[in-house]
Parts: structure tokens; sequence; C-alpha cells
């Protein structure tokens, strides 16, 4: 009896012109099919951080090229009965003035598989404006760069959404939470100066609506306060350059004189205050009057300003935060943690800091 030989398997261009015909969608068998593999391993391909082999993977995207085929995460969303998305709420200050942060964050989640749905508010305090659109979209989890009331928390819990609250510390609520101690900041800023014999304080805040603001704030007062140094004059900013400048004029105003060190409640407004102090009033900065930021933005670092400033750890903070809401998406929940990260003090050029101090920084 005669051995028939088998048929030669089609190209990709010969199985593409099928599907054609056929009048109908490449799907993941027919790349299955192309490659020589089961349908379950070119759906392992597709998914990030799936085990796969690389010769498998090899075939598989070279199928896949040649058949142009595409993933339908609508249908692979029906299975899983997850939409692969997550809701980043952040407010359009934090864009403008940290556009570290949302970079950071986009990146970490987009490395574990999901997409990034962005929602912004042009105050913290909208947020509950943009809450029905988040439930819509049926994301997997959100991770929200504001402030939330505790009602807004549960209703959370309600929809079992998860939710990690990225640099906002929310005090007396069990909610997961990623942030830098901007308590700690101020105060450390404060002691950083008082060591360096700075007793009269100017300070610059930012808005009284911003929780970042008023923990900064808090803690350089309480600190001076503890250690008996007269209570700083406060001029209220709106974390811009403008405000930074008009801050200094009414300290000096109400003061009668440049004061020992101004603090500024972020780096751009400390930009302002240090321009107005020697462009418009003649102060030596530093050493007639120190004067600090806080952040460390980009521009802190340039040779104009090399700002005294304090650090926070974006890159880590986001990271940490994809991390917990990617094991809550996984759990399903879990109780509530609250990872904080200490702020790093930058040794610029715009203040008078103790010798002790400098040579710790440097070890």
């Amino acid at each position: 009896m005669r051995k028939t030989k088998p048929e030669p398997a089609l190209t990709a261009a010969e199985h593409k012109a099928a599907i054609l015909r056929e009048n109908r969608r490449v799907t993941s068998y027919d790349v299955a099919l192309l490659a020589g593999v089961s349908q379950s391993a070119v759906s392992r391909c597709f998914k990030p951080g799936a085990s796969v082999s690389k010769s498998t993977y090899a075939r598989v995207m070279k199928a896949a090229a040649g058949l142009d085929y595409i993933p339908n995460a609508a249908a692979r969303s029906l299975i899983t009965r997850r939409s692969n998305m997550v809701a980043l709420i952040i407010s359009n200050f934090v864009i403008l003035y940290h556009p570290g942060a949302l970079a950071e964050l986009s990146q970490q989640i987009t490395r574990r598989g999901k997409r990034v749905l962005l929602f912004t508010t042009q105050h913290e305090s909208d947020v509950e404006q943009i809450l029905s659109s988040v439930w819509q979209y049926q994301v997997d989890g959100v991770i929200a760069a504001a402030a939330l009331s505790e009602q807004q928390v549960q209703e959370f819990e309600r929809r079992q959404v998860p939710l990690v609250v990225f640099n906002r510390n929310l005090h007396e609520q069990q909610v997961n939470s990623v942030f830098c101690d901007q308590y700690e900041a101020g105060r450390l800023m404060a002691a950083h100066l008082a060591a360096a014999g700075h007793r009269r304080f100017g300070l610059i805040t930012g808005p009284e609506e911003s929780p970042i603001a008023s923990e900064r704030r808090r803690g350089a007062l309480e600190y001076l306060a503890e250690i008996g140094l007269p209570p700083p004059v406060i001029a209220t900013g709106q974390f811009d350059y403008a405000s930074g400048a008009r801050g200094l004029r009414e300290i000096v105003s109400r003061l009668g004189h440049a004061p020992d060190a101004v603090m500024c409640g972020n780096d751009l407004m400390a930009i302002g205050c240090i321009e107005c102090a020697r462009h418009e009033l003649g102060i030596d900065v530093p050493g007639q009057m120190s004067i600090t930021g806080f952040d460390a933005v980009e521009a802190a670092s340039w040779p104009s300003y090399n700002i005294t400033t304090m650090r926070q750890p974006i890159q880590k903070m986001a990271q940490a935060a994809a991390d917990m809401l990617a094991a809550l998406i996984e759990s399903n929940g879990g109780e509530a943690e609250k990872r904080v990260f200490p702020p790093l003090l930058v040794d610029g050029g715009t203040a008078r800091i103790a010798p002790s101090v400098r040579d710790s920084l440097a070890a």
C-alpha cells in the first residue's frame, strides 16, 4: 500500500486569505493553529507576566504578526470578569506641579498589565462629581491622589472596588494608602534650620484645602513651638511662583525686616521667593536669609536656584501603590495597610545648614 504525503501546512498568507474568504475576524485559535501551539499558550503570550518559553513566544508572535492578529480585550474581560482598567484620580494641580507623579503611576500600572483610565479634578473637593463616572467603567481598582471623605471610602467598600490612596494620609480612616510623611517633612526642615541658628521664621504655605500643605505647616509649627521659638509669620500661597514672591513681601512688611529663614510650601513658591528676595528686595540668600522648598522638582536643582528642599521618593511610592492595588485585585480585599515613606533633605545653596547635618548627608 502506497503512503500518501501529508498536505503542506498553510502559510500565514494562505491562512489569512482563507479567513478573509470566510469574512470573519482573526482569533486566537487561528494563531494557535498557525504557530502549532495550544490556544491557552497564545493567551499566555499576550498576558503580561505570564510564564511562557522563548521559543513558544517567538512562534506565537510570528504567527500573530502574519495574521495581523490583535487580542480582543472586550472578549477577554468577559471571560476573566475584569476590565483590566485601573482608574487614576488626580487633581490638575498635581499634574501641573508634580508631573513625575502622574508619569510614574501610569508606568507602574501599565507594567502590571493594566490600562490607565485618567480622571482629573480641578480641586480635590471635586472628587464626588467624578466618582459616578468611575463606577460606569467597572474598573478593576482605583488609585486616588486626592483626599476622600469617610462616606466616599465606604462607597468603594460597598461596591467592592479595590482602592489605594496615593500621597494622602487620611489618618483615622481605615483605607489602603501610600504616602510620604509630610508632617515629618515640615518638622525636619524646621529642625535643620533651627539647628543652624535660625530663630525668626516666615512660612509661605500652600492652599488651605491642600492636605499636603496642611501637614507640612503643622509639622513646622509644632516643632518651632516645642523648642520655644517665636511663632512664624505665615502667608498663604497657592503653590505657584507669584504667591512665593507675594508671600515674602507680606512677611517682610509685617515683620518690618527680613526673617532669618522662610520655609516655602513647595519649590515653585521658593523660586518666586528667591527671585523677589534677590532682585526686588536686595536680600542676600542665604547669607542674610535662608529659603527652603519642598518636593525637589527638576527646576529646584537648576544652578540659578539650587534650592535647599525636601525630596519625596515618588518612584518608590508609585511602585508601592501599584503593587498594593495589584495584590488587592487578586485577593479581593484584606485588612487596610498604610505604607509611609520618609522625606529626604536635599542640601542646596539657598539655606544655611548645620555642618553636622551636611556631613551626615555626604556620608
